[in-house]
């Protein structure tokens, strides 16, 4: 997503030592979870018959119809009450079974405007136009297929099980991911009114990580970023280049609050509370010899709690206003800030909540399988469903690593890096994520709605 990028962004916090300690890992499987994963094993042919057909037609935001039908024909064949168009393009599906907690288990349904070029004979070969009226491939380069897919498989688990827990299994299907925007259409649509709210919300993410595929990485408390879109109007006067004494040139100005934003990070915020701010985009001028009357800036603006937000935002406003006083441009040409609203809120795992999951996975794949893994400053509209009800809600999302034995030895004996999310040659081993995100968000809901 435009706001995930940063999900895989493992590879610079987790060192080459674990790729050392993962690569002797046989996955061995504790007894009790034999029963899940036979079943499993028995759906996994099908599954990646999904996964392929997914992964060779995917969808841009808002857009994903025919992935949303053909999901929820499956989940009504499996027997949920399945409403389509939440949000838009959203899927709720409920599966009422007696008394006990309402756990809501997600996966995103969304593409990229990405060219593939992974070489997979299942290679999208989908184009498209998004909003940027740029017509150009689509690519499911986050890996939102393997979401999809695992989500399936665990409700297909879940459905064959019923005997085995008690409560409402709330499944829904979210676009607009990679828009930091489907989340909010979904909650804003009637997600927690329409239907049965959840105490309990989890989803899984592949990552592009330097790790066994198949392990499992969580982030107790913070675990993604706050993501603002800023845009900075620079205002100017205009004119010959070579008479610059006669203007006011927005290039200089624009570069000054450029330069001057950086120290915002550096001498305001603390040390101790991760924050980002990182000009994307600098437009301005025609021709070599004419000064424009104006610049504009694209930022995006990263931090963890409301208040580190704020502190960055004012910062970004103070530093325009000052400049452009500097500047000796008059107040009706001071910049323009502006904040795109909605903006994707940072993603917090209920601490106590991901420590008791990590604990249950440990017991289900193996100590060595489950790691706690740095909180990292990409986005996710996961965040939305914790924060529309912070207090009746505990939530959690989890990484899956995709990494392909080939891409993990390429990496620690040639130094070749890993491809990110996003990348037009990101393709995961596909069957360990599903394999892994079925068992994960399965035993998970299991755990949480025990039989009487």
């Amino acid at each position: 997503m435009f706001q995930a990028e940063g999900i895989a962004v493992l590879n610079s916090n987790l060192r080459p030592t674990l790729v050392a300690a993962c690569a002797a890992l046989a996955f061995a499987a504790p007894a009790n979870a034999q029963d899940l994963r036979a079943s499993l094993e028995e759906d996994m042919p099908e599954l990646m018959e999904l996964y392929r057909d997914l992964h060779a037609n995917p969808e841009l935001s808002f857009e994903e119809h025919q992935t949303a039908a053909k999901l929820a024909k499956r989940m009504r064949a499996l027997g949920f009450e399945v409403t389509e168009g939440v949000g838009q393009t959203g899927v709720v599906s409920v599966m009422k079974n007696g008394d006990g907690p309402v756990v809501m288990l997600r996966a995103d349904m969304d593409g990229l405007p990405v060219i593939e070029q992974t070489g997979l004979p299942y290679a999208s070969k989908v184009t498209a136009t998004p909003a940027s009226g740029v017509t150009t491939g689509v690519m499911h380069a986050c890996g939102h297929d393997t979401h999809m897919t695992g989500f399936i498989g665990a409700a297909q688990l879940l459905a064959e099980r019923k005997d085995e827990w008690s409560g409402t299994l709330v499944m829904i299907l979210q676009p607009a991911e990679e828009l930091g925007l489907g989340a909010l259409a979904m909650i804003e649509d009637g997600l927690y009114t329409r239907f049965p709210k959840p105490e309990y919300v989890l989803a899984f993410h592949d990552a592009a990580a330097p790790a066994p595929a198949g392990t499992i990485g969580y982030t107790p408390g913070y675990a993604l970023a706050n993501v603002d879109s800023v845009d900075i109007h620079v205002k100017g006067v205009g004119g010959h280049g070579a008479y610059p004494h006669t203007t006011r040139d927005p290039i200089v100005l624009a570069s000054a609050i450029v330069m001057k934003l950086q120290t915002v990070v550096s001498r305001n915020s603390s040390p101790l509370d991760p924050a980002v701010i990182t000009v994307g985009s600098f437009h301005a001028g025609a021709k070599h010899n004419i000064i424009s009357d104006e610049a504009k800036l694209q930022l995006t603006v990263r931090s963890y709690s409301d208040e580190s937000r704020q502190l960055l935002l004012d910062g970004i406003r103070r530093v325009a206003r000052g400049e452009a006083i500097t500047a000796g441009l008059p107040e009706e040409l001071y910049p323009v800030v502006t904040v795109e609203d909605p903006y994707t809120p940072s993603t917090f795992n209920d601490p106590g909540f991901s420590e008791e999951r990590a604990s249950a996975f440990r017991a289900r794949f193996g100590e060595d399988r489950v790691m706690q893994w740095p909180a990292v400053m990409g986005g996710e509209d996961f965040s939305q469903f914790r924060r529309a009800d912070p207090e009746g809600v505990k939530s959690m999302i989890f990484w899956i690593s995709g990494t392909p034995d080939a891409m993990l030895k390429a990496m620690k004996e040639e130094g070749k890096p890993l491809p990110s999310l996003h990348s037009p040659f990101w393709a995961p081993d596909a069957e360990a994520v599903v394999r892994t995100g079925a068992e994960a968000l399965a035993s998970a809901a299991l755990d949480l709605m025990p039989a009487p």
